[in-house]
């Protein structure tokens, strides 16, 4: 009687396997939107630098990114009754990516989206324009799904970035009620959600403000500069 010299895989050797296989994907899908964070974030940085060096001014403060956690993707997938195929989460979850950009004033906010979809490699898939039209909480920002271009060794993946340009008074406004909804887990006393949209209130006027002296300090240079 001979024996197969081969080795023999059980049960279990063969979800080790599966398992691992799961992981490999996991990591490069993921891997995928780490490198399109770090295109998006080269191409704010460079439009950011070029300012600071060759404008009298940057209307980038600065640039934040976050990558969404393997839980918040499946907990969102499941929130939409979407598919846990790799190519269906990309479809359903397009903010797997997020850059958010902080400017001072609200026209900032819109010249850098300008500045963004001019760019050749850049589609914007959708834009959400809550600075026109907060949400009924006080929320404003500007935000852009687009996909980036991403050089791989073998091919070029068009990926989905998600862009949330916003103010800085907008910024800390957001700040603050994701802090109290987390705090209260989403349970938030009606007399907070008063607090918040006097909050967003005053944010605004302050946006306003700034926003007026910011064209008024803009008038006036060119005058000095001639001697006026």
């Amino acid at each position: 009687m001979t024996t197969d010299p081969s080795p023999q895989f059980d049960a279990d050797d063969a979800a080790i396997v599966s398992i691992r296989q799961l992981g490999d994907d996991l990591s490069r899908f993921m891997l995928n939107y780490r490198f399109a964070l770090d295109e998006m974030e080269t191409k704010l940085n460079i439009l950011k630098r070029e300012f600071e060096h060759l404008h009298d001014y940057s209307p980038i403060e600065h640039v934040k990114s976050r990558l969404k956690s393997v839980d918040s993707i499946v907990a969102k997938v499941r929130r939409t009754g979407g598919d846990m195929a790799p190519e269906s989460i990309r479809e359903t979850v397009r903010d797997i990516a997020g850059v958010r950009v902080v400017c001072s004033f609200v026209s900032d906010a819109y010249a850098v989206a300008e500045m963004v979809i001019a760019q050749a490699d850049i589609t914007v898939i959708q834009i959400k324009d809550y600075i026109a039209t907060p949400k009924p909480n006080g929320y404003k920002s500007l935000h852009l799904v687009v996909t980036v271009p991403i050089f791989l060794s073998g091919s070029v993946e068009n990926m989905y970035v998600e862009l949330q340009i916003r103010t800085v008074a907008m910024d800390f406004w957001a700040s603050l009620e994701h802090k109290i909804y987390f705090k209260y887990h989403q349970e938030v006393p009606a007399s907070l959600l008063k607090e918040l949209a006097d909050a967003a209130a005053v944010a605004n006027m302050l946006d306003d403000k700034m926003q007026r002296i910011h064209a008024e300090v803009r008038a006036l240079a060119p005058r000095e500069s001639n001697g006026a």
